[in-house]
């Protein structure tokens, strides 16, 4: 056995070995869903071409893993281990064809071993879908740009992977300006796609992303809109260096501590490397980064929304690695066993709810406890009283309180804090006007309370209950007995 297949062999194990990890952790994880999570399954038992704020695959990838196996957490979930093993094996597809076999090795490593990896394949979310998408789009990019021309069918490959990165998350945008400059200045790029091959990828990018634009249009373009209120600039000039800083270091956790140091050496050292296609990763790395940068910087960035970024950042990492010495191998050799450490340990742990709330992560997890507790606590109070509906003030707790079967004890709507829509469940389930008797549970009750005495003929609070979450953690809500909804009004700007 040459050296090659020895690397491609132990990839190949190694990527089997920690998927089968991750699939046996969700088996038997007593973790429940997060109301994100929840949502996007509420989402995959009505499927559409969209929704209020994504676009739709994450639903249908979900109605699919349900329908095949049940409803249970780790069937909601499991697809985000399965897509992270797909996009380590395009991972070392590219790289093997980039810098060679162990390169492939190294990339595949450097993916798979990701925290921020680590983290999603534990939870159903939009990030899975989305790297698995941009890596399938770079090794396609890369396997047309070496031939120096794409077959008809390799041009539909690579607009069926943007068609469906854009189906999974609106920040494969960020990934797509790498390829347009690549087409106008990289010979091969253009010799392979400033031509018709290059319409049939557009043509069949706007066919498999047709379903969205039509939800879209059809519901007043609702996704565009939350995109913009999400982004937050529309509240007033400023600089906060906070908020930047602390995207900025959270990009530490998602890549690895000591691996984003050895991305930020990569990045730089890119410039000259055009020829072996170094600039061209090094700018989809870096145009999701920058963004979501300035976005921070301005307003307000989560440390996933440059999620974009870590597709490109193995395989540009391996191929610095490999044109190196000691140094690189050591520095990148530690950082993934480092990750490795960080890939089996804390899951490991959150097994177990008591180490969990020893070890501090019960914070981490608070979401997705006590569900059943808050239903049932819920249940309790509509036996002892005679209400047609609960309505709940929290996106979260509303597709939670869905899926863990609030709806068979009574109807489940949404309070609107205002008029305008701010979430998919007000969208569909806002509460109506009329004369109805309604339990509302409330979890903003302290900001909120006012405005209910606004919005209802008649309120009458019952009390604050305390749901314990363990480690210290408690979820207070607030119930009161309403009736005679005449709402939304317009109401100050939220916080």
């Amino acid at each position: 056995m040459t050296l090659d297949q020895t690397y491609a062999r132990w990839t190949l194990i190694a990527i089997l070995m920690i998927t089968v990890f991750r699939v046996i952790i969700l088996l038997i994880s007593p973790s429940g869903l997060h109301g994100d999570e929840a949502q996007y399954w509420a989402w995959s038992r009505d499927l559409a071409g969209g929704y209020y704020s994504k676009p739709p695959l994450i639903a249908w990838v979900i109605a699919a893993t349900t329908g095949a196996f049940s409803n249970a957490e780790w069937a909601v979930r499991l697809a985000s281990p399965l897509l992270h093993a797909g996009a380590a094996c395009f991972t070392f597809f590219t790289a093997r064809r980039l810098y060679g076999t162990q390169a492939g090795f190294w990339a595949a490593m450097l993916y798979l071993l990701m925290p921020g990896v680590t983290l999603s394949s534990t939870l159903i979310s939009t990030d899975a879908l989305l790297l698995f998408w941009v890596s399938a789009m770079i090794y396609v990019w890369v396997r047309i740009r070496e031939e120096w021309r794409a077959t008809a069918m390799e041009a539909v490959a690579l607009g069926a992977t943007i068609g469906f990165g854009l189906l999974s998350k609106y920040a494969m945008m960020f990934v797509l300006p790498a390829l347009g400059l690549a087409i106008l200045f990289d010979p091969k790029t253009r010799a392979a796609l400033l031509n018709l091959k290059g319409l049939i990828v557009l043509g069949t990018v706007a066919f498999v992303f047709s379903p969205n634009l039509i939800w879209n249009a059809q519901n007043n373009f609702a996704t565009v809109s939350h995109t913009g209120d999400n982004a937050n600039l529309s509240d007033g000039a400023g600089i906060y260096p906070g908020e930047w800083l602390e995207f900025f270091s959270g990009q530490f956790g998602v890549f690895g501590p000591l691996t984003f140091v050895a991305l930020l050496i990569a990045l730089f050292s890119a410039g000259g490397e055009r020829r072996r296609f170094r600039v061209w990763l090094a700018l989809m790395v870096l145009t999701p980064l920058l963004v979501i940068s300035v976005q921070a910087l301005i307003s307000r960035a989560n440390a996933n929304w440059a999620a974009a970024a870590y597709a490109a950042a193995p395989v540009l990492v391996a191929g610095w690695v490999i044109a190196g010495g000691k140094f690189r191998k050591g520095l990148v050799g530690t950082g993934l066993a480092l990750n490795l450490l960080l890939a089996t340990v804390p899951p490991l742990v959150m097994l177990s709810p008591t180490l969990t709330n020893q070890y501090g992560f019960a914070n981490a997890v608070k979401r997705q406890r006590g569900w059943p507790e808050t239903v049932k606590m819920i249940e309790a109070e509509l036996a002892r009283g005679s209400y047609d509906a609960v309505a709940v003030d929290n996106r979260l707790m509303f597709y939670a309180l869905t899926y863990y079967g609030m709806e068979e004890s009574a109807p489940l709507f949404m309070w609107r804090y205002e008029p305008s829509i701010s979430n998919h469940a007000e969208l569909t389930k806002g509460l109506p006007e009329d004369d109805k008797r309604v339990l509302l549970v409330s979890y903003y009750f302290e900001t909120y309370e006012p405005y209910f005495e606004a919005d209802f003929a008649s309120v009458t609070a019952l009390g604050r209950e305390d749901i314990e979450l363990g480690g210290g953690k408690v979820r207070r809500l607030k119930l009161f007995e309403t009736q005679g909804y005449d709402g939304p009004r317009m109401r100050p700007p939220r916080d």
